[in-house]
């Protein structure tokens, strides 16, 4: 089974870490790709430019209704299937993201729609 970690992409890299994917549409601030160690950059399966930006006018109260909208948004985004594939052939991977909050974010939406389809039915 694959364990899938989350980090924010300015905190160092760790051979711990495993398979590193950046999963945000933009590139992280003040980071430059030569610093930035990742194996993979999946930027079409992060939030759409217009969930982004709604999210962000109001997060304190629109986490519930990103998280569902966002959940969905990868349902229907037929590179998500392939992309879980890939992440099952490795032993741990870590989803890195650039937001500060560490508890509401689109990695952890994405953590945890990964982990329900790595899960045998």
């Amino acid at each position: 089974m694959t364990e899938i970690a989350l980090k924010r992409a300015y905190e160092p890299a760790s051979p711990d870490d495993g398979y590193r994917v950046l999963v945000d549409r933009l590139w992280p601030r003040g980071m430059s790709h030569a610093t930035l160690h990742y194996d993979l950059w999946e930027k079409e399966l992060a939030p759409s430019t217009e969930l982004r930006e709604w999210y962000h006018l109001d997060p304190d109260h629109r986490w519930d209704e990103f998280a569902t909208r966002y959940a969905a948004e990868l349902r229907a985004n037929p590179d998500f299937p392939g992309f879980v594939r890939q992440l099952g052939e490795h032993k741990k991977v870590t989803l890195l993201f650039g937001s500060h909050d560490t508890a509401h974010n689109n990695a952890v939406v994405l953590r945890d729609l990964i982990a329900a389809a790595l899960t045998p039915a």
